[in-house]
């Protein structure tokens, strides 16, 4: 069986992801050690927090170089959340921090105006049609808990947006990477049929998909 690993840098957040791949029959491991990432078959980075604690737990694990060449050997990977933000050049959070600089672009705050966190259910608006949207509708509802945002450099990489005071890249896909502002693990039925879809395109394999809410 193919082997899924979930990054544990210290984030919380792990069991619930674990739990949404199990459900659709796997059994993935949860590890903080470089060498699972260099394993893996498919990588995913979880999270929740601040950017400059994120970025300095994966320095002191040892993960941000395993974790950049994994992506570039194009094996299949999805970030969530925090492991969305993670990505990008630079998060204004707290400062300026330098990120993992996969995804050209920044992390910005919230518009004023706004109720901040941004936490709860909001639509996802489909931009590009892409095999993580198979049987979700256009504009379903995911659960967000943020007070950032990813601003990509290039607009082509974001296939789903939306809307909380501005129009912010919910969801990014550009070649084996996926990666998601949402939660899925906490989002009901179309969370875990967006975990179903990932896994099913990233492995080429057919997937029981949990249909309660």
């Amino acid at each position: 069986m193919s082997k899924i690993v979930i990054v544990d840098y210290g984030a919380g957040n792990l069991r619930s992801v674990s739990r949404a791949i199990a459900t659709h029959g796997y059994e993935p491991e949860i590890s903080p050690e470089a060498r699972a990432v260099e394993a893996a078959d498919v990588l995913v980075l979880p999270g929740v927090g601040a950017a400059a604690d994120t970025m300095r737990n994966l320095q002191d694990h040892g993960l941000v170089e395993p974790i950049r060449e994994y992506i570039k050997s194009g094996r299949p990977f999805l970030g969530v959340c925090m492991g969305q933000q993670a990505l990008l050049s630079v998060s204004e959070e707290g400062g300026e921090h330098r990120c993992l600089d996969v995804i050209p672009g920044r992390v910005k705050r919230l518009p004023a105006g706004q109720k901040v966190p941004h936490m709860g259910w909001n639509r996802v608006r489909q931009r590009i049609d892409h095999p993580v949207w198979e049987g979700i509708d256009d504009g379903a509802y995911f659960y967000f808990v943020h007070s950032y945002y990813p601003a990509p450099d290039d607009d082509a990489v974001v296939i789903g947006e939306t809307e909380y005071g501005v129009k912010f890249a919910s969801v990014l896909a550009r070649d084996n990477l996926v990666a998601t502002q949402f939660h899925p693990e906490k989002s009901g039925k179309d969370g875990l049929r967006f975990y179903a879809n990932f896994l099913k395109d990233a492995l080429a394999e057919p997937l029981r998909v949990e249909t309660r809410s």
